[in-house]
């Protein structure tokens, strides 16, 4: 046997993961850190602080010394409340003994049900446009990531007869993220209906994301669940982060059949154990008391979100008008510069970041996505610093155009 006296850490490194890149978002705000006066139209979080009453409960919490470990499902009394809202919102039944899980925010809840349910080779049908998470959290369940294009012309809804070409032998799971991030589009309820019937036929399972429900423009929240036959095959994931703007606090769930869920806590118990019982307080507070503030952060960010399309628009790209979350994603093509160029030479020439499209997926290629959750002032100072970069650009690629 040979023996080597040099140290090479990349030998010791999974291949998967070192397979994975680092998120297209964050590589490109390192960027933004270093860069002075910028009007971040990037990050997905949103503007508002955390209502008061939310954060006194954590404080009161801690004051009376509620310090320990939960069960590792949650708190029965925020499981209960969990429950409550997933009835009174949706019309689903869920036991919240035996089939709620509270996470480490969403992004937890996803890489638990797919760690839980895919096996090596398992195929997982990804709508795209879509999170930038959503593809390494399978690859590193050893599941393989099928995404599934949708258009800005089918204002960027999935369809079922595109999505039905897209299913083998080998699909397992459906993994939906409506309202979208990052086109802001849904699904009514005749495409779910049609999705269903696909999910049944091919006897496929359905984790939906629904992180952005409370932030739809167009009708009251939907839920997948709810489609009739759907809550057995539907695995549910929620969380606090977006509509009660709690992302750092780190709280989701997830609500499922109970097979589900008694194994997904074995993997939550083994990594986390738990989440943060103040953040659980907080969670609990923002249920039974926050539902108004919420409501008050949508009527603002649907504010902003005509500001902005309208803006866009005038400025010359085309941009489809979202019914959710806090993002628009206009198309940048005729520019005549990448999404990356776009992105970059935007923050370089006029201090605004916005997120490449391609972040996203490769059929997002064209396209920038730019947050509206911030405030006015911020985002009219930004469309002007837009308008202007816009243009300049528009006519340096017509005269190159005129010369060749």
């Amino acid at each position: 046997m040979t023996i080597t006296h040099g140290f090479d850490p990349k030998r010791f490194i999974s291949p998967t993961v070192k397979n994975i890149p680092p998120s297209g978002i964050r590589r490109f705000f390192d960027l933004v850190a270093n860069t002075k006066g910028v009007i971040s139209l990037g990050v997905g979080e949103p503007d508002f602080v955390t209502p008061w009453h939310i954060r006194e409960a954590c404080v009161h919490s801690l004051e009376k010394g509620y310090t320990m470990y939960t069960s590792n499902y949650g708190m029965p009394e925020l499981r209960q409340a969990i429950a409550s809202y997933l009835l009174d919102t949706f019309g689903l039944e869920y036991d919240p003994s035996k089939q709620i899980l509270v996470t480490i925010g969403a992004s937890e809840a996803v890489d638990l049900a797919l760690r839980t349910v895919i096996n090596p080779g398992d195929e997982v049908l990804i709508p795209e446009p879509c999170y930038v998470a959503y593809q390494p959290v399978t690859r590193l369940a050893g599941g393989v990531p099928v995404t599934v294009p949708t258009t800005m012309e089918d204002n960027f809804a999935l369809t079922a007869a595109r999505l039905e070409s897209y299913i083998t032998p080998r699909t397992k799971v459906l993994l939906l993220c409506f309202p979208n991030n990052p086109t802001g589009a849904v699904l009514d309820t005749d495409t779910m209906h049609a999705i269903a019937a696909l999910v049944k036929k091919y006897n496929l399972l359905v984790i939906s994301d629904e992180i952005y429900s409370e932030l739809r423009y167009d009708g009251p929240p939907l839920s997948f669940a709810a489609i009739p036959g759907m809550q057995e095959r539907t695995i549910l994931i929620n969380g606090f982060s977006k509509a009660f703007a709690m992302t750092g606090w780190r709280i989701g769930y997830v609500a499922a059949h109970p097979e589900f869920l008694a194994q997904m806590v074995k993997i939550h118990q083994y990594t986390i154990l738990c989440a943060p019982i103040m953040s659980q307080m907080a969670a609990l507070e923002a249920l039974r008391y926050g539902r108004e503030n919420a409501k008050h952060m949508v009527e603002q960010y649907n504010q902003r979100r005509r500001l902005v399309v309208k803006r866009l628009r005038d400025m010359g790209l085309e941009c489809f008008e979202p019914q959710g979350a806090f993002y628009v994603f206009p198309s940048i093509k005729h520019t005549g510069l990448s999404s990356i160029e776009f992105a970059e030479k935007l923050l370089q020439e006029e201090k605004v970041a916005v997120v490449p499209g391609n972040a996203f997926g490769a059929s997002a290629e064209g396209f920038i996505r730019c947050s509206y959750a911030a405030s006015l002032a911020d985002l009219i100072e930004a469309m002007n610093r837009m308008e202007r970069f816009v243009a300049r650009h528009l006519a340096l690629n017509s005269g190159a155009a005129a010369e060749a």
